[in-house]
């Protein structure tokens, strides 16, 4: 957390205007990835038969009714975080096991689903992009495009955070598509880091009731005290930075493989 603070302390007084537009891009796909987790909650509880999350106006894209402000916070600073739980009466269940499951799944999948599609848009905006003489010749050089659309590459890292260096512009069909490309990195790298969170099975993320679902048949009944513990508990892991490494390796993982699939697909690889 504190090297993500002095990068942006170092980014704000080296180019003001450049770390204006990257809070902007971030503002914006965080906001939009954990509204559309709690949504996801909200409208598969409501198809399961429980309105509690629509009586209470959670069916909305309005930011305030969804941030949790210390689980945005940590989104913004550590990479991952939460927002406020979307409330569900599970007596309104027509079946209590699987709808717990089907609605603690909800914004897992969402995520994921952004994820996927903005990998693969991803690949497809790389494409147009670049001087397709310049792709030919990096993919025989590299051997793979990922270094050009990967997050974790020095180029794909340069698009998402703006600070490409101005060489590489000379080698862009069309300059202005790298505004496009930095939205979709960032989208699928912020969503996937929500999905593989909220997958740990640590009440009350979404992965506790998935695990109690499945596993645990649904045995494990913490009540409102014992949960609020937990989360507690969980803000402080969070701010020990204990998780951080943990879930970036996984976050790499992925990321990588579902980009290398893609590049596989459309030749880039």
């Amino acid at each position: 957390m504190i090297s993500r603070l002095q990068s942006w302390l170092n980014y704000l007084t080296s180019d003001p205007v450049g770390f204006i537009v990257y809070a902007l891009y971030l503002t914006v796909t965080v906001l939009l990835s954990l509204i559309l987790h709690e949504c996801a909650h909200g409208y598969v509880a409501y198809r399961c038969g429980d309105p509690t999350a629509k009586w209470m106006g959670r069916l909305t894209l309005d930011p305030r009714k969804h941030l949790d402000p210390f689980g945005t916070i940590c989104m913004f600073l550590l990479g991952f975080g939460w927002a406020k739980p979307v409330p569900v009466n599970p007596r309104n269940f027509k079946n209590y096991r699987r709808d717990d499951f089907l609605v603690s799944i909800a914004g897992i999948v969402t995520n994921l689903t952004l994820f996927i599609f903005c990998v693969a848009a991803s690949v497809a905006v790389n494409g147009l992009m670049w001087d397709r003489g310049f792709l030919s010749d990096f993919r025989s050089v590299n051997g793979s495009l990922e270094a050009l659309v990967s997050p974790y590459w020095n180029i794909g890292n340069g698009i998402m955070n703006g600070d490409l260096a101005s060489q590489w512009t000379r080698y862009m069909a069309a300059p202005w598509l790298r505004y496009v490309q930095r939205f979709f990195l960032m989208m699928a790298q912020i969503n996937l880091s929500l999905a593989i969170f909220n997958l740990l099975p640590i009440p009350p993320l979404d992965g506790y009731h998935l695990v109690n679902d499945t596993l645990l048949k649904g045995r494990l009944q913490l009540d409102h005290q014992t949960f609020r513990i937990a989360q507690i508990v969980l803000m402080v892991v969070c701010l020990t930075g204990v998780l951080s490494t943990i879930l970036s390796r996984a976050n790499m993982a992925v990321y990588n493989a579902v980009l290398h699939l893609f590049l596989l697909i459309s030749g880039g690889a």
